[in-house]
């Protein structure tokens, strides 16, 4: 099992920069690819971000260039960094961890842009 805890949301404007943080915790040492995924009001969860234990990232269109994934491995840690915040980034942010067998979600994090 394992537990994730997301941090850093809020409300920005666009242009604006935030940075997201995810701690996991439990069976750590059973996760392969950490990521984050992406849900708007009436839309379905999308994918951002994600990155391996080895570095490998990958990232959805929309945000390449503008969002950073980073994996801190020693410390079950992962981040995106968000900058040139769009209003149409506006969703509510779920970190993810993928063991190979089992997919883990965090509780979600509201991230707003708009002036």
């Amino acid at each position: 099992q394992v537990h994730l805890v997301e941090s850093g949301g809020g409300l920005v404007q666009p242009g604006g920069s935030l940075t997201l943080s995810c701690a996991a915790s439990g069976s750590t040492s059973e996760i392969n690819v950490m990521g984050w995924y992406r849900q708007a009001p009436g839309k379905e969860r999308d994918l951002v971000a994600f990155i391996h234990t080895d570095g490998t990232t990958k990232y959805a269109a929309s945000v390449k260039g503008r969002f950073t994934v980073s994996r801190d491995n020693d410390k079950n840690t992962v981040n995106l960094q968000m900058n040139s915040l769009k209003p149409e980034d506006t969703a509510v942010y779920y970190c993810n961890a993928d063991t190979g067998e089992h997919f883990y979600w965090g509780q979600g994090t509201q991230v707003t842009v708009s002036s």
